[in-house]
């Protein structure tokens, strides 16, 4: 069974060989959210993950012979990196089984640090299955993302530095995939500090591991904005540790890690992925589970498509009202529109997009519908926008 000693030993070993990541107080999410927040770094990581942690402590204890034999993995993400990174480092041949879909950027990174990519199945599982096969057919090692003691281990070393900084936090909130990171956390957090509370995050879209420990029944579904914690099954060895020490699990949904994400962002400057942003989307999603506790947070994470960053963004700026999509019914006569746009400029607001409708509207044949996009200060600045529309002499209203 997993102890301390096992998570101390395994910073030994990656002492030196990886970040260890500042650990700081957040005043302005701690404000927003009422609790104390703490963040720890991980998207710092030179693979901008937790991951490698796992994968450099099983790499270390590799045999000559195992490690002359080479390694294999199945992961889309963080653990391919961590696993090619650190094997690369060490002059271990490795092999990455990805899924066919997997973006082509991750693909580049993995094979950036030296990992032969193997493109197979349309699914994790099926990934996960041609890797094992290459593994007996070839005789490598399966470094497994998190049903591993070794690989738990080295997670758990998170917990360590946290603590270290940190020794009387209250709660730790923790992404949950696969279970790895947690449970290598919650044993150490635990053994340093029995009264610790541990709250596992999972998205609502893939609950496996909080139906596993729950007995509930929540549909999983088949992607997810956090596709970092996107897993269909939850390990043995994880399963089994967080039974025993974490308190309870929450599930968030797709929204509240887009909006924790944008937060990250603006508020403190960091990019995380999605599962990066599952621990502070629990504590906006439930304020008073956590209100006046000092949280430890970890941003596990920080690889991100730009593209889908881009509309995370530009979706975070509709919720906030900083962006918003009005509709103006006028004359179409000349000079209706410049009046239009003058109104909006006095009111202080700045158009993106102006599209004419004619054709498909409801409107008397000599009126023009008119939608705009345009850049407010947030919500009371657009109702300023339609206002001043509206004693313009124009139908103005807001899209949703």
């Amino acid at each position: 069974m997993l102890s301390l000693e096992d998570i101390k030993r395994a910073a030994k070993r990656l002492d030196g060989h990886l970040l260890d990541t500042p650990c700081v107080e957040s005043r302005t999410l701690s404000q927003v959210t009422g609790a104390q927040v703490f963040l720890k770094f991980e998207n710092l990581q030179y693979t901008a993950s937790f991951k490698e942690r796992g994968a450099c402590n099983k790499l270390a204890q590799l045999s000559a012979d195992e490690r002359k034999r080479g390694v294999i993995a199945m992961s889309a993400g963080n653990h391919a990196q961590g696993v090619a990174y650190h094997a690369q480092r060490l002059g271990i041949r490795a092999v990455i089984v990805m899924p066919r879909f997997t973006p082509g950027v991750k693909i580049e990174r993995t094979c950036g640090f030296g990992a032969e990519v193997v493109l197979h199945g349309d699914t994790l599982e099926e990934a996960r299955t041609h890797a094992l096969a290459l593994a007996q057919k070839q005789g490598l090692v399966f470094v497994h993302p998190y049903d591993d003691e070794a690989v738990v281990a080295g997670q758990g070393t998170v917990a360590l530095e946290m603590l270290r900084v940190l020794p009387d936090l209250d709660t730790l909130v923790i992404a949950v995939g696969g279970g790895g990171l947690i449970a290598g956390m919650a044993t150490a957090a635990k053994a340093m500090q029995p009264g610790i509370e541990i709250i596992g995050v999972q998205t609502s879209r893939f609950p496996a591991m909080v139906n596993a420990i729950k007995g509930t029944h929540h549909p999983q579904g088949t992607s997810s904005i956090a596709e970092g914690i996107a897993v269909g099954t939850p390990g043995n060895i994880t399963r089994a540790i967080i039974a025993r020490l974490v308190d309870d699990m929450l599930l968030v949904d797709e929204g509240d890690i887009e909006q924790a994400m944008v937060m990250l962002l603006e508020i403190e400057k960091t990019l995380v992925e999605g599962a990066g942003a599952a621990g502070l989307a629990a504590l906006l999603k439930y304020p008073a589970r956590f209100a006046g506790k000092r949280v430890g947070l970890v941003l596990c994470g920080g690889n991100i498509d730009p593209l889908l960053l881009a509309a995370i963004i530009e979706r975070g700026m509709v919720r906030a009202g900083r962006l918003a999509r009005i509709t103006v019914s006028a004359r179409d006569v000349p000079g209706s529109l410049a009046k239009i746009t003058a109104t909006v400029a006095e009111a202080g607001a700045n158009i993106n997009e102006v599209h004419h409708q004619r054709a498909f509207t409801m409107l008397a044949a000599q009126n023009v519908e008119i939608e705009m996009v345009i850049q407010t200060r947030g919500r009371d600045h657009i109702a300023q926008v339609i206002a001043a529309l509206n004693t313009a002499g124009f139908e103005a209203s807001e899209q949703h």
